[in-house]
């Protein structure tokens, strides 16, 4: 999500406000999205909705001043939903536009790059990575990061889109169909293999348990319906709140969407 730098496709291109077209998966692009992240009917809706299924990973705090290091933070999203668990947060990213909404919200702002983050190692009690990793372009260099900063005992979480033809069909040329979607914000060719991910996770002495995850089906179709409802009513015209936002479910295949999380060990 918002740390990528700019991806490998230099010819596929995406619509940008400023001038001309920009890269898939160019930083660029939340810098022209700065006005949506917040806006829970937006551009980036479901990046919402995972955050809340990211936070119910998160344990309450086991000591006194423990840190979560928020990889690809944002704008800060999951900090109203962690708020209370007793962590200090601090967030990384490479844009700072959704860095200062993220300090907003509470999150201390760290401007940088993911795979090289510049904290002690192992200083961070849960490490999250939240739509990050297919934004990357080592997403195994993130990881060895994620391991380097994780205390023994610490907790990743993560979650991500998976290196399938379904998931390229589904999470991009689908996806983008949809009105309010952006489109070229992810380079399908920066997916994130789910087994390699185990893999790879566990050369770091992270056990990652990984499950497919995907929106409520009848809560996305109500979500849609309302959203059109809304945005069709003129303004000051009897215009509703956003829509409820539907829950993010486990489902038997990992194929497109899943989420993982796991324990460093000592």
């Amino acid at each position: 999500m918002r740390t990528a730098r700019t991806g490998p496709d230099a010819g596929a291109t995406a619509p940008g406000s400023r001038a001309g077209r920009l890269p898939r998966n160019d930083p660029r692009q939340y810098d022209d999205l700065a006005d949506e992240w917040w806006q829970p009917d937006g551009a980036f809706a479901m990046l919402h909705w995972l955050a809340e299924a990211r936070a119910a990973l998160v344990p309450p705090a086991a000591r006194p001043g423990a840190l979560l290091v928020d990889l690809g933070c944002g704008a800060g999203l999951l900090a109203p939903r962690v708020a209370g668990r007793g962590y200090r947060h601090v967030g990384v990213d490479l844009v700072r536009s959704a860095l200062a909404q993220a300090a907003a919200h509470g999150v201390t702002p760290v401007n940088g790059d993911v795979g090289a983050v510049p904290l002690a190692d192992g200083c961070a009690d849960v490490v999250a990575a939240g739509e990050v990793l297919e934004h990357v372009p080592d997403w195994r260099r993130v990881v060895a990061e994620a391991a380097r900063l994780l205390r023994p005992g610490g907790t990743l979480v993560l979650d991500t889109l998976n290196a399938t033809a379904l998931s390229r069909l589904l999470a991009v040329r689908v996806a983008e169909l949809f009105p309010g979607v952006p489109r070229g914000i992810h380079d399908p060719r920066l997916f994130v293999d789910a087994r390699e991910l185990v893999d790879e996770c566990a050369r770091h002495g992270i056990a990652l348990q990984v499950r497919g995850i995907r929106p409520a089906v009848w809560g996305t179709a109500r979500w849609l319906l309302r959203r059109a409802v809304r945005r069709a009513a003129p303004p000051g015209g009897g215009r509703t709140g956003a829509p409820d936002a539907p829950r993010i479910v486990p489902t038997w295949s990992a194929a497109v969407l899943y989420q993982g999380w796991g324990t460093r060990q000592g």
